[in-house]
């Protein structure tokens, strides 16, 4: 007898579009260490704002999630302001960015990197 398979959700969602630019902005760098972190400030105009760096370093306690060879890193503050969200990477009329996706934010404003829970 098997035992039922378990449904684990990813803690963080990556889109196609994000992976491709996070490899092409690492290969630029020429560090095959960076990874894409991903966290939450308080600020904006809705009282948290979400943030990008590249890091070569992660702690004991970060949440990684890694797609196609591409590694996202939440650090444990964040994480559960994260949980769930959609990282993507979108060029339109307001230049190019990442940005996120975020069931958990119950307001967002309008230039879409600040929420509030």
């Amino acid at each position: 007898m098997s035992s039922p398979e378990v449904f684990t959700p990813e803690p963080l969602y990556v889109s196609p579009g994000a992976v491709a630019k996070v490899k092409t902005l690492v290969e630029e760098e020429g560090n095959p260490d960076l990874k894409l972190r991903v966290y939450v400030t308080g600020g904006g105009c809705s009282g948290f704002q979400y943030g990008f760096t590249f890091d070569d370093m992660t702690a004991d306690d970060d949440t990684i999630v890694e797609k196609d060879g591409v590694q996202v890193v939440v650090d444990a503050l964040s994480f559960p302001y994260l949980a769930g969200a959609n990282v993507d990477y979108t060029e339109g009329l307001q230049g190019s960015r990442f940005v996120i996706s975020n069931p958990n934010a119950a307001t967002t404003c309008g230039c879409g990197s600040s929420f509030s829970v």
